[in-house]
């Protein structure tokens, strides 16, 4: 038996995310908990809690968990183990940006364990724990504290769910009005406040710190680390940590590599709404004096000097229509001259080599641990009807009408043995294109997955978008076939992104375990939930 035990006596706590609107809570056995919780503001002050799990065990007391609200004590009992084998595509969920708060301690850890143990009832394969460099390094460097998130995979464990950790090197959130808002380590911005440069430019001056520019990768400018140095310390140091853990709980490691987690450059914010639809260009960010540098460098190598200078002219205004421009229009633009091309191929290959750098730190580090490590790939789709592909050259990706840019970003991940992650799995063109023509997810997701098979790498895809109904779970069936399907089955997985109150609501509960049910050739799992009063149900989902 493995127990899990709160003596957080003297608070209460509002389970924010667990709320049923419906008044039928029979229909599910974790809804009906998560309803009764909510409207006891989920337990009484001064209530000790204790929540024990019991894996494959065929005793009722216990057996998967039991909580005493003072008046009718409840028992879940769950039909899975730790090490349960996993048929078709996996399905994990990934947790709240806020799970574990700015001090390291998990925000609301009872109402965390009543979710994961719905979610392992189920089938989710696993979860998705940001492990975010702003608050496990916040205040000094080399100083980390992964006290929330040890509490947080040994909580995951005791539910028999895998985790698929996420090192986040970049900032969370749109500003410091943002009650989400999760910056860079503090001992790193105050370096940005010295040097400025160590953040990236646009054209009109404008500085972003979502992430360190990558101009300055191998510059000791860091107290005396390079930027590089000090994401493989925390990697490493993630390791030491969760040794025990490794290959056997936690199953997957993402690497963050920029902006969002994802490899590419900070020319728009995903954070901010409506990016996709608005269609906005993006800005190329090659204006701070490390990235400038190495423009400079490689414009005098080739005898032409007056192109290290800066970006393009006539790249546009942010929202500005492309064909209105003189560097993305498709006939004429000076995207595919000479200049162009040089320019775009520094920028992209920059971008590379920053992932190759990081690619090598994390391959040897993690070598022989046994986890599937992982990067993620930006789904900028909202010009791939565009020749020029504006917003995805912005982004760092040199892809064209007549250009491949995915191929080598995957080749760069099948030579060290990543595996590469995709959002917008969701996303149908006959939708998107009634807001933005120029827009085209399914032909963008469909050249990523291309690239992906031929470099025979593992995938993980995950939505877009929050809020799915049945259509677009249809869609993320539709497209993880089109990866998945052939003569030799390749593996993929799905991350649902994220969740919150309303996945629990009765209807969106339902429709989402009936597409992991779906993802996973039709396994079935149940969950009882039984009161003591001499009455006992079964559910199958």
């Amino acid at each position: 038996m493995v127990m899990f035990a709160s003596q957080l006596t003297a608070t209460t706590f509002s389970p924010s995310f667990l709320i049923s609107t419906s008044s039928d809570t029979t229909r599910s056995p974790f809804l009906a908990l998560a309803h009764l919780c909510y409207n006891r503001t989920f337990f009484p002050t001064r209530r000790r809690l204790a929540v024990s799990s019991r894996l494959n065990s065929s005793r009722s007391s216990g057996a998967g968990g039991s909580v005493d609200n003072g008046d009718v004590p409840y028992e879940l009992h769950h039909d899975f183990s730790p090490q349960r084998e996993t048929r078709g595509s996996p399905v994990f969920v990934t947790l709240p940006v806020n799970t574990v708060g700015p001090e390291g301690k998990i925000s609301r850890p009872r109402a965390m364990m009543f979710s994961l143990k719905a979610l392992a009832a189920a089938g989710v394969e696993g979860v998705v724990v940001e492990f975010w460099w702003g608050i496990i390094e916040r205040k000094e460097p080399r100083v980390y504290d992964w006290r929330g998130y040890r509490e947080l995979v040994m909580m995951a464990c005791m539910c028999g769910l895998k985790v698929r950790a996420v090192l986040a090197f970049h900032q969370y959130g749109t500003g410091p009005d943002d009650p989400n808002q999760i910056p860079l380590p503090l001992w790193v911005l105050d370096e940005i406040n010295k040097d400025p440069e160590l953040a990236y430019s646009d054209r009109f001056g404008r500085r972003n710190i979502e992430y360190i520019s990558l101009g300055c990768d191998t510059l000791p400018v860091l107290r005396g680390r390079t930027p590089i140095q000090a994401y493989a310390d925390f990697m490493r140091d993630f390791r030491e940590t969760f040794r025990p853990s490794l290959g056997l709980t936690i199953t997957r490691v993402q690497i963050g590599m920029g902006p969002g987690g994802e490899l590419r450059y900070p020319s728009f914010s995903f954070q901010k709404p409506n990016v996709a639809s608005s269609g906005g260009l993006g800005e190329f960010q090659c204006y701070d004096k490390y990235m400038l540098a190495s423009l400079n460098a490689c414009a005098r190598k080739i005898g032409k000097r007056e192109w290290g200078d800066g970006g393009p002219f006539g790249a546009g205004s942010l929202t500005q229509n492309p064909e209105h421009t003189d560097f993305f229009k498709n006939e004429g633009g000076s995207w595919n001259t000479p200049y162009g091309k040089f320019f775009l191929e520094w920028y992209s290959n920059m971008l590379l080599l920053h992932g190759e750098r990081i690619c090598r730190e994390a391959e040897t580090i993690f070598r022989g641990t046994e986890v599937l490590i992982s990067a993620e790939v930006a789904a900028i789709h909202w010009h791939y009807a565009i020749q020029s592909h504006p917003s995805e050259l912005t982004a760092g990706y040199y892809n064209t009408f007549d250009r491949d840019g995915y191929l080598p970003i995957a080749r760069l991940f099948s030579k060290y043995g990543f595996a590469i992650c995709c959002s917008c799995f969701e996303m149908q063109d006959a939708t998107m294109q009634k807001i933005n023509p120029s827009g085209s997810p399914e032909g963008f997701l469909k050249q990523l997955l291309l690239a992906a098979r031929l470099c025979d790498i593992s995938l993980e895809g995950q939505n877009f978008t929050t809020d799915l109904d049945d259509d677009a779970f249809s869609q993320v069936l539709k497209m993880s076939k089109f990866y998945s399907d052939g003569i030799e089955k390749r593996p993929f997985a799905f991350n649902f992104v994220r969740m919150n109150k309303r996945m629990f609501e009765t209807q969106n509960w339902d429709r989402f375990a009936r597409f992991v049910r779906q993802m996973s050739n039709g396994k079935i799992f149940q969950a009882r939930l039984r009161a003591h009063l001499g009455s006992s149900r079964s559910y199958s989902f």
